[in-house]
C-alpha cells in the first residue's frame, strides 16, 4: 500500500479510467531518486489498469547502457502487442518492422516511426503504458514515444513517463512533481513498531524519501549493502543482467545457472520468468553495476560479448565489445561503425551518432577518426542534435585538413546553426566550405548585403539549374515556370531538392505552378511518409493558399504544419508558421489570436538572433491597423519591408497594396511611390493578370483617377483582392456622390469578405453601403464550414472525398479514432448527419 500519494494516485487514476472511457492522455512523473516513481507505476499497472475493464498494460524502462541502442526500450514496451502489426497502413508498418529488425531497414522519417506506435496502440483494447527512468531512453524510442502521447485525444491509451528531475524534456505533456512525504506519512511509512526514537532519526535523515526511509539510509547505498551480502555467484549473475540491461533472462542464463539468481529473488531484488529479469527498482541495477569493480564489469561486458553472435544481436555485441574496450581497439571500432550504419538505415539517427562517436574515439588513425566523428555530426543532425552536432563537426575538423572533407564539416555546422537561428553562423560556415546553394538560405534572413554575394555565387554555377533558377528569379530575370507537379513524383528526384524551387517560385509570382508543385510535395510526402520535410512543404502551401486568397485553406495547412512542426522540434518553421497564422488572424480580425501568433513567431528564435518570421509578422501587424481603420500605425510596420532589394522579397512584393493603401489614408502618399514603381516592375516581368491589377489599384489611389480602377477591374484576379479594389472604388464612387454606381460594387465586395470571412473590411464596406443610403445590411450568416476548427475541416473534406478513417489518420499523422471524433464533432457543425452527406457541402 502506498502512503502520502492519495492526491497523485487520484491524478493517475483519472488519467487511465479517461483512456478507458475514450479520451487519452499522457503525464510525466518526476522527481529524485527513490521519491516513488517506480512504486507509483507499480501501483497504476494492478489497480487503476483492474478497473478499467481489461486493459493491456505495457511496461518499459530506460536503461543507461541501452541508451545508445536504437529502439530498445520502444521494442520492450510493444513487444505483447506486435502481433496488430500486419493492420497498419503499409508506411507505418514497415517503418516498425525495420526499426524492430522484423523487415527490411526503411530509411525514413522519424516521426513516421511514432505514428506507426500510436496507430499499434490505438488498435485494439484500452492500453496502459508505463515508462520507467524515461531520461535513459533512446533518442528514437522517446521521440516515437512522445510523438504518440501529444497525439492522444480519443484514444484509449494512457502513457505515464517517469523521469528524474532536470530530465527528459517533454513538451506538451503535463508533468506532476513528486514531492517528498510529510513527516505524518513518512511516520506511518515506517510502521507503528518502529521505535520513537529511531522515527525520528529516519525521518531526518530521509527527507521524505521513502526509499530511504523503507532501506534506513541513502537508497543507493541500502541497495549496495543487500547486493554486497549475497553469494559471489549471484553477485556475478546480477552483474551480468546489470550490464545487459535488455531485461531478457537468456543471455544471464548462458553464463550463469536459475540457482545462482535464487538468493536474490528471495530478498526481492529482482523477478525473473517468462523469459524476463527485472529488478526491484532501478537503483537496484545501479547499486549491482556501480558496485563492481572495473575488471568485473570489463569481464562482465566481455561475456556477454561472447554469449551475444549472430545477427539479431550484432548492435549489443558490438556495444559490449565497446564497454569492454579498455583502450583504442579498431577491431571494435569497425563493429561499432557496422553497427552505426544499421542504426541509421532503421531511421535511428541518435543511435547511430553514438556509435559513430564511440567508433571514433577507439579508432587509431586520424582520419578515421575524422571521418568517424563527421558521420556522428551528420547523424546527430538528423536526430535533432544540433548543439552536438556542432560539436562533433568542430572535433573533425580539426583532423583532416582535406578541402572537400572541410567543406562537408562546414555544410554539417552551418546546417545546425542554422536550426538553432543562428543565420550569420550558419551563412559563414557554408559559403566557407563552398555550399552556396545550402547558403542561400540563411543569407535570406541576414538580408543586404549577405543575399548579393550569395547570388553572386550561385550565379557561377552554370551546371546546376536550380541555382540557375533561384538567380533569376531573385534578380528579375525572364525565367522559366518553376518545376511542374509531374517533377515532384519522379522517383529520381528527391523532394528535399525541390523545396528551394517553392520558395523561388513566389519570388518569380508563379503562384499557380508553386502552388501544384507545393501540393504535389505534400502527397508525397504524406505517402512516404516523410512527416519532417511537411512544415516546410506546408509554410509554402499556406503561402499559396493566402496569395489564391483560400483563407480557411491556409488556415488548415497552418496549423498542420504548426503541429508537426513543434513534434520535431523545428523552431525556425513554427516561427514561420506562426508568422503566417498571424496574417490570417489580422485578415480575419481577430486581434488577440494576431497578437499572440506574432509573439509566438518573434519568441521562435535563437539568442540574439533576428526571428525567421519577423516580415511576416511586420505584415500582419501592419494589416490589422490598416483593417482597423489605423493607416498612421501601418504604414511604419510595412514600409521597412521595402528596405533591400532582395531581403524579404516575397512579403515585400505583396505587401505593397497595404502600404500603397496605408499611406495615402494617412496623407504620406510620397512614401509610396517608390513601392509603387517596384510593383510596376513585378508585373511587367511576371506577365501576371493579378499583379498587373493590383498595380492599377494603386496608381488609382495614388493619382484619383477613375480609369486606373477600371482597369484593375477588367484584370482577372484574386477573390480577397478583387474584393478590396471593389471597396476602395465605391467608396471614391460614394464620395464622388454616385451613389447608385457605388453600391453595384459595395454589395458584392461584402459577400466576398464574409465569405472569407474578412471581417475588418466587412465592417467597412457595410458603412459605406449604409452611407448610401442603404439601410443596415444584416450580417451575412458565417457558412457552415466556417465553425469547424481547422482539422475538422481537413477531416471532413478528407471523408467527403471518400477516404476512410484509417486513410485519412495516415495522411494527417493521427489515430483513426481521433479522425472518428472530429468527425463526430464536425457533423452538427455542419447540419449532417453521416459521412455520405458530406459530398454535397461546399468545404
Amino acid at each position: 500500500m502506498l502512503v502520502g500519494r492519495s492526491q497523485e494516485q487520484a491524478r493517475l487514476a483519472a488519467l487511465v479510467e479517461a483512456a478507458r472511457d475514450g479520451t487519452g492522455g499522457a503525464l510525466v512523473l518526476r522527481g529524485d531518486p527513490g521519491i516513488g516513481k517506480t512504486a507509483l507505476l507499480d501501483w497504476v499497472a494492478t489497480v487503476p489498469a483492474a478497473a478499467a475493464a481489461g486493459a493491456t498494460v505495457l511496461r518499459a524502462a530506460g536503461a543507461e547502457f541501452e541508451a545508445d541502442l536504437p529502439f530498445a526500450a520502444l521494442s520492450q514496451l510493444l513487444r505483447p502487442v506486435l502481433h496488430r502489426l500486419d493492420a497498419l497502413p503499409a508506411p507505418q508498418r514497415s517503418a516498425l518492422a525495420g526499426a524492430f529488425g522484423l523487415g527490411p531497414p526503411q530509411p525514413g522519417d522519424r516521426l513516421l516511426v511514432g505514428l506507426a506506435v500510436l496507430s499499434l496502440l490505438a488498435d485494439g483494447e484500452p492500453v496502459v503504458c508505463l515508462v520507467d527512468d524515461a531520461q535513459w531512453l533512446d533518442s528514437v524510442s522517446a521521440d516515437a514515444l512522445l510523438f504518440a502521447a501529444r497525439r492522444l485525444g480519443a484514444e484509449c491509451i494512457a502513457i505515464v513517463f517517469a523521469a528524474r528531475d532536470g530530465s527528459f524534456p517533454a513538451p506538451g505533456v503535463p508533468s506532476l512533481e513528486l514531492e517528498g512525504l510529510a513527516d505524518a506519512d513518512a511516520v506511518r511509512l515506517l510502521g507503528a513498531g518502529t521505535p520513537p526514537a529511531v522515527q525520528a532519526q529516519q525521518t531526518a535523515l530521509a527527507r521524505g524519501n521513502p526509499l530511504a526511509l523503507l532501506t534506513g539510509g541513502a537508497p543507493p547505498e541500502a541497495f549496495r549493502a543487500q547486493v554486497a551480502a549475497l553469494p559471489p555467484p549471484t553477485r556475478a549473475a546480477l552483474l551480468l543482467a546489470a550490464a545487459d540491461d535488455s531485461g531478457e533472462l537468456g543471455p544471464v542464463l548462458r553464463l550463469a545457472s536459475a540457482e545462482d539468481l535464487r538468493p536474490a529473488e528471495e530478498a526481492r531484488l529482482i523477478e525473473a520468468g517468462d523469459g524476463r529479469i527485472r529488478f526491484r527498482h532501478p537503483l537496484v541495477r545501479a547499486a549491482v553495476y556501480n558496485g563492481a569493480s572495473l575488471a568485473e564489469r570489463v569481464a562482465a561486458h566481455r561475456a556477454l560479448a561472447d554469449a551475444l553472435t549472430g545477427p539479431q544481436p550484432a548492435d549489443r555485441h558490438a556495444w559490449h565489445r565497446a564497454a569492454a574496450a579498455t583502450g583504442p581497439d579498431d577491431e571494435v571500432a569497425a563493429l561499432l561503425e557496422a553497427s552505426a550504419g544499421a542504426a541509421r538505415a532503421r531511421g535511428g539517427y541518435g543511435a547511430a551518432a553514438a556509435a559513430y562517436e564511440r567508433a571514433a574515439e577507439l579508432s587509431t588513425d586520424a582520419r578515421a577518426q575524422a571521418r568517424r566523428l563527421l558521420l556522428a555530426a551528420e547523424n546527430g543532425l538528423h536526430a535533432g542534435a544540433h548543439s552536438a552536432a556542432v560539436r562533433l563537426a568542430e572535433r573533425a575538423g580539426g583532423l583532416d585538413p582535406d578541402p572537400a572533407f572541410l567543406g562537408r564539416v562546414g555544410l554539417v555546422e552551418g546546417v545546425a546553426w542554422f536550426w538553432q537561428g543562428n543565420f550569420r553562423a550558419a551563412y559563414d560556415l557554408m559559403a566557407y566550405g563552398g555550399n552556396h546553394r545550402a547558403a542561400l538560405h540563411p543569407a535570406w534572413y541576414l538580408g543586404e548585403p549577405t543575399i548579393g554575394e550569395c547570388l553572386d555565387r550561385l550565379a557561377a554555377s552554370d551546371d546546376d539549374p536550380v541555382a540557375r533558377y533561384i538567380v533569376a528569379a531573385a534578380r528579375d530575370r525572364p525565367l522559366p515556370p518553376v518545376a511542374d507537379r509531374r517533377t515532384a513524383h519522379d522517383p529520381a528526384v528527391a523532394p528535399r531538392d525541390l523545396v528551394e524551387l517553392c520558395g523561388f517560385g513566389f519570388v518569380a509570382g508563379q503562384d499557380t505552378e508553386t502552388h501544384e508543385l507545393t501540393a504535389a510535395l505534400v502527397t508525397r510526402s504524406r505517402a512516404d511518409g516523410l512527416a519532417g520535410l511537411l512544415p516546410t512543404l506546408l509554410f509554402y502551401l499556406a503561402e499559396a493558399e493566402l496569395f489564391a486568397g483560400r483563407h480557411r485553406d491556409a488556415a488548415v495547412s497552418v496549423h498542420e504544419g504548426l503541429e508537426l512542426a513543434r513534434d520535431a522540434g523545428q523552431a525556425l518553421w513554427v516561427g514561420q508558421l506562426s508568422a503566417v497564422a498571424a496574417v490570417l488572424h489580422a485578415l480575419a480580425g481577430d486581434d488577440d489570436a494576431c497578437r499572440s501568433a506574432a509573439a509566438d513567431a518573434l519568441a521562435a528564435a535563437a539568442p540574439g538572433a533576428e526571428p525567421a518570421g519577423h516580415p511576416w509578422t511586420q505584415w500582419a501587424l501592419g494589416l490589422l491597423d490598416l483593417g482597423r481603420g489605423r493607416p498612421e500605425a501601418a504604414v511604419p510596420r510595412l514600409l521597412p519591408l521595402q528596405s533591400q532589394r532582395y531581403g524579404h522579397q516575397v512579403v515585400a512584393y505583396r505587401s505593397i497594396p497595404d502600404l500603397v493603401e496605408a499611406a495615402v489614408r494617412a496623407g504620406q502618399d510620397t512614401l509610396a511611390v517608390p513601392a509603387v514603381a517596384r510593383l510596376a516592375a513585378f508585373a511587367e516581368r511576371t506577365g501576371r493578370p493579378w499583379a498587373q491589377s493590383l498595380l492599377h489599384r494603386c496608381r488609382a489611389l495614388l493619382s484619383g483617377d477613375e480609369q486606373e480602377f477600371r482597369l484593375a477591374l477588367k484584370l482577372p484576379a484574386r477573390p480577397f483582392e478583387r474584393a478590396r479594389t471593389e471597396l476602395l472604388y465605391g467608396e471614391w464612387l460614394r464620395r464622388a456622390r454616385r451613389r447608385t454606381d457605388a453600391r453595384a460594387l459595395l454589395q458584392p465586395a461584402l459577400e466576398t469578405f464574409d465569405r472569407l470571412p474578412a471581417r475588418p473590411w466587412s465592417a467597412r464596406a457595410r458603412t459605406e453601403l449604409e452611407a448610401t443610403g442603404l439601410p443596415s445590411a444584416p450580417g451575412r450568416p458565417e457558412p457552415a464550414p466556417a465553425r469547424l476548427t481547422p482539422q475538422e475541416l481537413q477531416i471532413a473534406r478528407l471523408a467527403a472525398q471518400g477516404l476512410s478513417n484509417k486513410d485519412i489518420a495516415a495522411q494527417l499523422f493521427l489515430s483513426p479514432k481521433t479522425v472518428a471524433y472530429h468527425l463526430y464533432k464536425a457533423y452538427p457543425k455542419l447540419g449532417v448527419t453521416a459521412r455520405t452527406d458530406l459530398a454535397a457541402l461546399p468545404l
